[in-house]
């Protein structure tokens, strides 16, 4: 295998792929742990971290308030050799990204067969127990229910274990859960996959294919190096993971067609499997400036990743 193109970090006049609104510091160091560091528990120097997070214009200052907040959370933990300090994943950290990872990188991938019965939940919750209804609706969307109506909740999947634990641990008692069908004649405007906004949905399908046509192009024709493959390859694993939480892989027979979730999919791993190599090499080129041993052990992962 040839060797990586030694380049400078992307260049701000190039048009890359944006990360997403919200991100952080914290949340993309454990993006480039996860897929660069998955399955390691061995320290890697704290200025190899902030540099790596330097290749993302992450400065100095906020790059050790990343590390040092990750601390206090439990997911790295601080290890010192002198005047030296190492950072490595906690347990805890580790099983977090294997579960996401895993969650991540299968979206998409296969498309079972629709039994047509919607797991339903209902509940009441008064009205001075609002951080309960919050928590009670974040859960609820974690395991990819939307809200058709107030208090009714649906998912397309077989989801009844998994909600009437959230009831059972919330201590809900006022609450039903239901596997059912939509009875003929049912009034259209109450179909529960009215629960999603599919136009928004596909729009969003649809700007995902169209931001990263550009870089599949590119990346074909051999116009991207080490640096850019890293800041590229990120900011896609930043988009799709978004996903999963829009869509609870909702079934094909609900609906539009043509619907571009197959298609995102196989551009998301086309460039998150091509783009491997050389995002890897500048891991390693970058924490190889401060412990080559170290670096040695740097290694990603396709999108058939098992975890």
């Amino acid at each position: 295998m040839t060797a990586a193109p030694q380049d400078p970090p992307a260049r701000a006049d190039l048009d890359l792929p944006r990360m997403q609104s919200g991100g952080s510091p914290q949340h993309l160091l454990l993006t480039l742990l996860g897929d660069y560091w998955y399955g390691q528990r061995a320290p890697l120097p704290s200025a190899a971290l902030v540099a790596l997070l330097g290749e993302f214009a992450i400065t100095e200052i906020s790059a050790r308030a990343a590390l040092s907040r990750l601390s206090r959370r439990g997911l790295l933990e601080l290890s010192r050799a002198g005047r030296h300090t190492s950072y490595a994943l906690s347990s805890r950290a580790a099983r977090v990204l294997a579960e996401g990872l895993r969650h991540i990188t299968t979206f998409g991938a296969t498309e079972e067969p629709w039994s047509g019965q919607w797991t339903v939940a209902v509940f009441s919750v008064p009205e001075d127990q609002r951080d309960l209804r919050h928590t009670l609706r974040t859960r609820l969307g974690w395991l990819g229910f939307a809200s058709l109506f107030d208090g009714v909740w649906v998912s397309p999947h077989e989801r009844v274990a998994e909600i009437t634990g959230v009831l059972d641990e919330l201590t809900i008692d006022t609450a039903t859960v239901l596997r059912s069908e939509v009875a003929d004649g049912s009034p259209a405007g109450g179909h529960p996959i009215n629960a999603w906004d599919l136009d928004a949905l596909q729009a969003s399908y649809v700007a995902f294919v169209t931001e990263y046509e550009s870089v599949r192009q590119r990346l074909r024709a051999g116009r991207i190096g080490t640096a850019e493959a890293l800041v590229v390859r990120t900011a896609l694993m930043d988009a799709w993971r978004r996903f999963p939480g829009l869509d609870p892989e909702l079934p094909a027979t609900l609906l539009p067609r043509p619907w571009p979730r197959a298609r995102a999919r196989e551009l998301f791993a086309e460039l998150y499997d091509e783009l491997a190599w050389l995002a890897e090499q500048r891991v390693k080129q970058v924490v190889g400036q401060f412990d080559k041993d170290v670096a040695a052990l740097v290694l990603g992962h396709g999108s058939d990743f098992a975890g």
